[in-house]
């Protein structure tokens, strides 16, 4: 059965930008001081400025997507870099085939 949670997390234009930059980080973003941009995922700063909106307004978008589990959160040093759980969106795409 789809969660509320996931239906929330797509129910965004912006989220869904966000998965689809996510998919392809290297084609999307810059190479990063920090972290690299397939493994350890993309800094929200980056995510941010893409997106053209303040680190905050990135943060609940983001935040949205890590509760509903489609994306993972790692921390390294005082950043956040946000990879998708690809597991995780193959177990939705499947809910979301057997529910309708």
């Amino acid at each position: 059965m789809l969660s509320v949670d996931v239906v929330k997390a797509l129910a965004s234009e912006k989220r869904l930008q966000i998965l689809h930059w996510l998919k392809a980080p290297r084609a999307h973003f810059p190479k990063q001081v920090d972290g690299d941009l397939v493994r350890d995922g993309v800094c929200g700063l980056f995510i941010a400025d893409k997106l053209g909106v303040s680190q905050p307004t990135a943060s609940e978008h983001l935040r949205i997507l890590v509760q509903a589990g489609l994306v993972r959160p790692t921390r390294i040093k005082q950043w956040t870099f946000y990879k998708r759980d690809e597991a995780r969106i193959t177990a939705v795409k499947r809910e979301f085939r057997s529910a309708w």
